[in-house]
């Protein structure tokens, strides 16, 4: 079990789909919490630091073990994250159409359960491999070297992986990705990025999705804006609309200038003033 988050652990794998069960931890034996001994709550405390530090760390020489078999490809690899909603599979089946035979995309797709996301992608043209997690919050990178394993993604080709809807624990866990892309929508508050800092803080880019909804939702550009600068001075942010396609082109720039080094990334007009 993660030891970090408290999530499942994995248990096996089923041709395209990749399972991991939550961990039930079912007890033969009563808890007694009158114990007849005092608790050491500095002990426990660095014991779960430890044990916290020690899965960290071996997420990371398995994570850095896929950056290297990603760019021995040629594959540039983007852990695409956001709330549950926020339309991460809805920009990824615009982006798979739209892109078409110029760019070959693969993707990861992670969720607790069901394979419909990555049925969707097959869908949209993309081959794609889904990832369940049952209790588990996030994907590790070790569910993402197996998932590469069974995926087998072409040289020079694009490979989003879809992380869970969650804010938290994947911005701990380092999955051998170029980059992190976060996105959020206007349906959220635009308090987010300080309310998830770390997130923000990982993201190479930020994309505000449901543009479109502006008119009818109370949501602020700007004061969004500014606390994403608050907590990521560097980072893009772009706003677009996955469903009428509103800034994609700045968002297609954005993934040219990713996978091509020799494209400038002075190209994608960094701005989050909507269409």
């Amino acid at each position: 079990m993660c030891a970090t988050c408290g999530c499942g652990e994995t248990t096996g794998a089923d041709g395209a789909v990749i399972t991991l069960a939550g961990h039930p931890h079912p007890h033969d034996h009563p808890h007694h919490h009158d114990h007849p001994h005092p608790h050491d709550h500095d002990h426990d405390h660095l014991e779960t630091v430890t044990l916290e530090q020690k899965v960290l760390h071996k997420n990371d020489l398995i994570a850095e073990q896929n950056r290297r078999r990603l760019a021995g490809l040629g594959v540039v690899a983007l852990n695409v994250t956001s709330s549950p909603g926020a339309g991460k599979t809805t920009l990824l089946e615009r982006t798979i159409r739209d892109l078409g035979p110029a760019r070959a995309v693969t993707v990861i797709e992670g969720d607790q359960e069901t394979v419909f996301d990555a049925e969707r992608i097959r869908a949209a043209g993309a081959r794609a491999v889904q990832v369940n997690t049952g209790a588990g919050c996030h994907l590790d990178a070790d569910m993402v070297r197996r998932a590469l394993d069974a995926l087998d993604p072409g040289p020079g080709s694009l490979l989003f992986i879809e992380n869970v809807g969650n804010l938290v624990c994947p911005a701990l866990f380092d999955l051998g990705e170029h980059s992190k892309v976060v996105v959020v929508s206007v349906t959220e508050g635009a308090d987010k990025p300080r309310k998830y800092p770390h997130m923000f803080a990982a993201a190479g880019l930020v994309l505000l999705n449901k543009t479109d909804l502006l008119p009818y939702v109370d949501f602020d550009v700007d004061e969004f804006a500014a606390h994403t600068r608050a907590v990521n001075p560097d980072v893009v942010m772009l706003p677009v609309s996955a469903t009428r396609g509103d800034g994609l082109d700045a968002w297609y720039a954005w993934l040219a200038a990713t996978a091509d080094p020799g494209w400038s990334r002075r190209s994608v007009d960094n701005t989050m003033s909507p269409e």
